[in-house]
């Protein structure tokens, strides 16, 4: 049976209603500073915690609850004759039910130009306390972190009288986690502010479930998909629209497609299929972009995943509503947009902001974790080489650079076929890079004539340059660095081609 409750939270929605719905079932409630304040000025009857301790609240609240009696009556065993006859000896009195939810460090530290000063002080000690005491007690105590259960509790209350011992662990196990999250971002903030860097120590992580998934990549897998608490960043900050509810493999292309067309600041679409694009493009309007990109190739087009630059137009709409796309996403969509999109009532839309710079990618393999900074390095063809007596002209400089910039979001090996502005054949994922080429270029077709070819690595032999020459290619970009470079070099000469090496690398495995 609850009798007495300590509520003490930082986060006040609905506490006040939840107060005064103990005290009508007769619970006698006991809190602290904001949260009395709140309950008492809306005419509940509660009682400081200092009544219970003997001791005022001190040093700016840092010391209130670290108490025997406030921990005592949390802690104690019920059904223990020795825990009993202690509580007697000292005047404890049991508490049934702690409600507290923590100091807001995560918010604090989100605050731009945070001291460090603030930042410690608002890392909750006694919060925490309680939290972890009443849950490890959860045989005799409810512990609530958060709001969503005060409903709940109270209707259990009014039916039963107390909270069942399932509902107590349920209730203990999300106490625990709520703790263990609150854990990671202070020790992740002060790794930033030792300057640890993207590979600490220990890599410390906290995710809240968003939503079951349909099922994983195959019927037969069981998924879900997470956000990391506390943050509001990449695909856990998306805003669904439209459409029905999202698959595993829909968020793992979406990931792909919003990196990819963020490489342009001109207006952009890229159509991606199984991460890889089949089409992507850059031009004046949204509109050509999309059309560009779609003509690149429009058999793999069909049930794509779409991803813009922009504010979706109608115009650009109405165009992509011709074909079935799996999702469309973009940072906004104009209303004429979104009455046309809407129409089609399983497509998904989806909202979503530019990418954070600065992110690090993360791996889950048996046992452990790879983790590696973006592949997000400042290049500038300043930097470049060119190996070949041909120079690029400037409008192939131009489309070096275009397809420079998607190759590094296409499978290892990769090897993309463009003009300036859109794609026009991608060979992915193969066990050679000739072979990559092959598929690009066939792809390509007669529009490989006159085009640029870019490759991730360098090229391992010169078969890749001979392959491109019989198609037309005009001008290659590469990292260059192989010990067979002068075969590359020597077969592209011999084509008249242009050859840049960039010195970088850019695998995706």
């Amino acid at each position: 049976m609850i009798k007495n409750a300590l509520l003490s939270v930082s986060d006040k929605t609905g506490i006040v209603d939840f107060a005064k719905g103990l005290v009508e079932l007769g619970v006698t409630i006991y809190s602290t500073g904001g949260t009395l304040k709140a309950i008492t000025d809306a005419g509940i009857v509660a009682k400081a915690v200092e009544s219970l301790t003997g001791f005022p609240e001190m040093m700016d609240g840092r010391v209130k609850t670290l108490h025997p009696k406030v921990h005592g009556g949390i802690l104690a065993i019920r059904d223990n004759a020795e825990h009993q006859q202690a509580m007697a000896d000292h005047g404890i009195e049991p508490i049934d039910l702690v409600v507290v939810n923590l100091y807001p460090f995560r918010e604090t530290i989100a605050k731009p130009n945070v001291s460090l000063e603030e930042a410690i002080e608002n890392i909750d000690i006694g919060g925490p306390t309680m939290v972890r005491s009443a849950a490890k007690n959860h045989a005799y105590v409810g512990i609530v972190v958060n709001p969503n259960h005060y409903d709940k509790i109270l209707a259990m209350l009014k039916e039963h009288g107390e909270l069942t011992k399932e509902y107590r662990f349920g209730l203990a196990k999300e106490a625990f986690a709520h703790t263990a999250a609150y854990d990671v971002a202070i020790a992740n903030y002060m790794s930033g502010v030792l300057n640890e860097g993207p590979t600490p120590p220990e890599y410390l992580s906290a995710y809240e479930k968003v939503t079951d998934l349909r099922y994983g990549e195959n019927p037969h897998q069981k998924a879900a998909f997470y956000k990391e608490i506390g943050t509001a960043h990449g695909m856990g900050a998306l805003k669904q629209l439209h459409g029905k509810e999202l698959s595993y493999n829909n968020i793992v292309d979406m990931e792909a497609a919003w990196n990819m067309v963020w490489e342009f600041t001109d207006p952009a679409a890229c159509i991606i299929k199984h991460t890889n694009p089949c089409g992507a493009a850059t031009a004046a309007t949204l509109h050509d972009a999309y059309v560009n990109a779609y003509e690149a190739d429009s058999v793999s087009a069909f049930g794509g995943i779409v991803a813009l630059n922009r504010e979706v137009d109608a115009a650009t709409a109405e165009e992509m509503s011709k074909i079935f796309l799996e999702v469309i996403m973009a940072p906004a969509f104009t209303k004429e947009a979104l009455e046309i999109l809407e129409g089609k009532k399983n497509i998904r839309l989806i909202q979503l902001s530019k990418p954070e710079s600065g992110q690090v990618t993360v791996k889950k393999v048996s046992g452990g974790l790879l983790v590696q900074t973006e592949d997000e390095i400042q290049e500038d063809r300043a930097n470049y080489k060119v190996v070949t007596k041909v120079q690029p002209t400037e409008e192939q400089w131009k489309a070096l650079e275009f397809a420079w910039k998607l190759v590094k979001h296409v499978k290892s090996n990769a090897i993309l076929i463009s003009n300036e502005k859109r794609t026009l054949g991608v060979g992915a994922g193969q066990m050679n890079r000739v072979g990559s080429a092959k598929i690009a270029l066939e792809q390509a077709g007669e529009a490989a004539k006159g085009a640029v070819l870019a490759s991730d690595a360098f090229f391992p032999f010169g078969d890749t340059v001979e392959t491109a020459a019989k198609h037309g290619i005009a001008a290659i970009i590469q990292p260059g660095g192989s010990i067979r470079d002068e075969e590359s070099i020597k077969a592209a000469d011999e084509a008249g081609i242009a050859m840049v090496f960039t010195s970088i690398r850019h695998f995706k495995h």
